[in-house]
C-alpha cells in the first residue's frame, strides 16, 4: 500500500472512529423505530447525522434518494443527495389505486440494485463503502436497505425519519408531516434538480 492511500484510510477510520463516539446509543434509542423501519444491518442515521456524515467525507460517502421521480419534483430533495434512485415508481398511466395507502399504486423498480451500482461505480467506490439511503419517512429506505444487503453491501444506513418526516399524532397539524425529517430540521434541501442527479429509466 502507498504511503498516501495508507494516510486517506487512517484518516477514513479515524473520522468514522469520532463518528461512532459522537453517535453512541443513548443519542437516539433506535431499539424503538417501528418494525416497517427497521433493516437487517441495523444501520441508521438521523437527518442530521447523514448530513454531517456526507459533509465530512462527500467523496467516500454516497447519499441516495430512494423516492419517486415525482416526489422528488414536487416535494423537493436534500441537495447533498448523490443521485435519485427510485426504489419503487408510479406506473407510467396511473391507473391502479391502493386503497389501504390511499394512493396510485406503486411498483417495484427492477433496476434499483443496478443503478446503484452504476451510481457507485461512477464515485469510485465499492460495495463495502457507506451508502445512505432517504426515502419519505424511512419505510421504503429499510426495504431498499435490506435489497441492497442481500445483493452484498456491508454498509446501508437508512435515515428512518426520511425527507418529509413522521406525522404529528395530535395537533392543529395532525396527520402533516411535521415531527421529524430532513425538512424540518431545516437541512439544505431546493425544488431546483440537477438533471445528471435524476433517475432514467434504461
Amino acid at each position: 500500500m502507498k504511503p498516501r492511500q495508507f494516510a486517506a484510510g487512517l484518516a477514513f477510520c479515524l473520522a468514522a472512529t469520532a463518528f461512532a463516539a459522537d453517535w453512541a446509543p443513548g443519542t437516539v434509542d433506535w431499539q424503538k423505530l417501528p418494525e416497517i423501519k427497521q433493516t437487517r444491518l441495523a444501520l441508521y442515521l438521523t437527518p442530521q447525522q447523514a448530513h454531517d456524515m456526507k459533509v465530512a467525507n462527500p467523496r467516500g460517502v454516497a447519499l441516495f434518494d430512494v423516492r419517486t421521480r415525482a416526489e422528488a419534483m414536487y416535494v423537493g430533495m436534500a441537495t447533498g443527495v448523490d443521485a435519485l434512485v427510485p426504489f419503487v415508481e408510479h406506473q407510467e398511466i396511473m391507473t391502479d389505486w391502493d386503497d389501504k395507502r390511499t394512493m396510485y399504486k406503486l411498483e417495484p423498480n427492477q433496476d434499483f440494485v443496478a443503478e446503484i451500482g452504476r451510481r457507485l461505480q461512477e464515485m469510485g467506490l465499492e460495495r463495502t463503502a457507506p451508502v445512505i439511503l432517504i426515502c419519505r419517512s424511512g419505510d421504503r429506505s429499510s426495504k431498499a436497505a435490506d435489497r441492497l444487503q442481500a445483493a452484498g453491501y456491508t454498509q446501508v444506513y437508512s435515515v428512518p425519519e426520511g425527507f418529509e418526516g413522521d406525522r404529528a399524532e395530535s395537533g392543529a397539524k395532525k396527520g402533516q408531516r411535521t415531527v421529524n425529517g430532513w425538512k424540518n430540521a431545516e437541512l439544505p434541501w431546493s425544488y431546483k434538480l440537477d438533471k445528471a442527479k435524476m433517475y432514467f429509466p434504461r
